[in-house]
């Protein structure tokens, strides 16, 4: 494993500073969770913990954004209501991804023999604890209806 490049996971961690240090604090308390990222609706890392590069944040936060739709897909179809978390067991890894807000979502890799009823919790104390800095509009183009 290769460690991340500075200046890339940098780049990525602009402009949401206290995010970042929520996530970087999450990471190093739970020792099984490697990586955090916050993101948006429409897909896009609005947060992440430093291990996360920016290609990296960007793959995983797309990653999340598509099984937490298609999740919310199974809720309406069967009418069963919201998605609370999604959870994706890989053979070295879990992927979790949590309702976190208005159009926002919590993901977090964490090793494989995790607990997993303890990251669950630890997630769910995260978004509670900072849940007015997670939710997100989704964000606009600017432009007007006209072009």
């Amino acid at each position: 494993m290769t460690a991340p490049n500075v200046a890339a996971t940098n780049a990525a961690r602009q402009g949401s500073g206290q995010l970042n240090w929520l996530l970087d604090e999450l990471v190093e308390r739970v020792a099984s969770i490697h990586k955090a990222l916050v993101l948006s609706s429409d897909g896009l890392a609005t947060g992440t913990s430093k291990e996360l590069t920016r290609e990296d944040s960007e793959h995983l936060a797309a990653v999340a954004s598509g099984f937490h739709s298609l999740a919310k897909g199974v809720g309406r179809h069967f009418e069963v209501g919201r998605v609370r978390q999604t959870v994706v067991e890989l053979d070295e890894a879990f992927l979790f991804v949590t309702a976190a807000g208005d159009g926002s979502c919590l993901a977090v890799l964490a090793d494989a023999d995790s607990d997993v009823g303890q990251v669950a919790y630890e997630m769910t104390l995260m978004v509670k604890r900072v849940g007015a800095h997670l939710a997100n509009a989704p964000r606009t183009t600017g432009l007007s209806a006209g072009g």
